[in-house]
């Protein structure tokens, strides 16, 4: 069995909204609509591999907050784990650089607005149950 990658989603908020990343490439996947986000690399943990993504992915300084409960698979060895994550003070506002040719921010109501990827569609579901939850505390 090979090993298992994790691959960070970022659940990014602001004023309320959700950012959504539309696909660019690969072209199978060009149009639908993710989480931004990436591969964790060797020895980085899923926090700091969020905030390296956002950077490299939005050009933007995020910060990340708590894992969303779950784990969604990918295609093996692939999975996908969500982290919540702001905007730092003095960011710059989010801009697709790298794989991505559109970016949304989409309120709780807008959220099934986009035609997310099929894969990231329990992670959303499970990014809007964490949120909702915490805005109960």
């Amino acid at each position: 069995m090979s090993e298992r990658i994790v691959v960070v989603g970022a659940a990014l908020w602001h004023e309320g909204r959700l950012l959504a990343a539309r696909r660019s490439a690969p072209a199978e996947l060009a149009g639908l609509w993710e989480l931004p986000g990436g591969k964790v690399e060797p020895g980085e943990t899923g926090e700091a591999a969020v905030v390296r993504e956002l950077r490299e992915e939005l050009g933007i300084d995020a910060e990340a907050g708590e894992r969303v409960p779950g784990e969604w698979p990918l295609r093996p060895p692939y999975v996908l784990h969500v982290w919540t994550a702001t905007l730092r003070p003095g960011s710059a506002d989010p801009h697709p650089l790298e794989d991505h040719d559109a970016l949304r921010w989409l309120t709780p109501a807008e959220i099934w607005h986009v035609d997310w990827l099929d894969h990231d569609i329990p992670a959303v579901e499970a990014t809007l149950t964490h949120a909702a939850a915490r805005q109960d505390t």
